[in-house]
């Protein structure tokens, strides 16, 4: 995974908004149409901060819609008898390349755009989201109305990091964001589980379905996992194996091990009553 600063929204994919998860899809509905535009008839936003495009970049994108078309729609607005594009003057500019005569296109009025993203910005600010949810709403924010990361939290009321790390749940694989609504799993018990290759995530998730285990026993058992040449990292990884199998086997909150000791920790008398006649 890249760190954050130029470049981040490449990592998250907003080309495909999953309607599942959109907080505004049905208001959202209504307020726009899905239509295949005649490039001549579109024109740039005079007041798009970003005035110069990269031609190497530009070169490849097109080279991609040769080959596969365009795969996300630009958003535009009508303007008289043209449409102004209010995201994704890139995309339009590289189609122009690719020699298209027409691309896809998400049409609004001026009126619907900006009645939409007030919309989203609402429903960004409820506390019944759950965190796909809000990360869709951001994806939204950021794909369809040019918003940063920044800017996005000036909005409602967040950190431009808080909003970058809600963001990154988009990188999970389908499996995990169906089990994560399902389940009710929070954003912090996910997060670790972002930059894991698909197989790995299955496996962790599967533990802490099984065992309902919170954010910390996440990072912890990866970091248990993690391969290590030293044998102190072998020791850490062996005691973790050890813990969680001692942990289960007295019905104890937590077990540690380290190379001279065993700290049980225990919820209440009662559990203590019954570790002492287990052990």
């Amino acid at each position: 995974m890249k760190g954050l600063g130029k470049g981040f929204e490449s990592l998250i994919p907003t080309d495909l908004i999953d309607a599942e998860f959109d907080p505004t899809a049905i208001e959202d509905k209504k307020l726009s149409s899905l239509e295949e535009l005649p490039l001549e008839k579109i024109v740039p936003d005079p007041d798009q901060p970003r005035k110069s495009f990269d031609e190497e970049s530009l070169n490849a994108l097109a080279d991609s819609i040769r080959a596969n078309g365009v795969l996300q729609p630009i958003v535009v607005v009508r303007t008289g008898k043209n449409y102004q594009i209010v995201a994704g003057e890139r995309r339009f500019r590289a189609a122009t390349l690719a020699g298209l005569e027409k691309i896809p296109a998400i049409v609004r009025t001026l009126d619907a755009q900006n009645r939409l993203e007030l919309s989203i910005i609402e429903n960004a600010q409820r506390e019944d989201l759950n965190a796909l949810e809000l990360a869709t709403a951001y994806a939204k924010l950021q794909s369809e109305f040019n918003l940063n990361s920044k800017e996005i939290g000036e909005r409602i009321g967040k950190s431009e990091s808080s909003v970058e790390n809600t963001l990154r749940l988009l990188n999970l694989p389908d499996f995990a964001k169906k089990a994560m609504v399902e389940n009710n799993l929070s954003e912090a018990v996910m997060r670790p589980l972002i930059p894991l290759p698909e197989e790995k995530v299955a496996e962790v998730l599967k533990k802490i379905l099984a065992e309902s285990w919170t954010a910390r026993e996440v990072e912890a058992y990866l970091k248990a996992k993690k391969p290590k040449s030293s044998a102190a990292a072998v020791k850490a990884s062996l005691n973790y194996d050890r813990e969680q199998s001692f942990a289960k086997k007295w019905s104890a909150k937590k077990v540690k091990i380290t190379s001279k000791s065993i700290t049980i920790t225990f919820k209440n008398n009662k559990e203590l009553e019954g570790l002492l006649k287990k052990l």
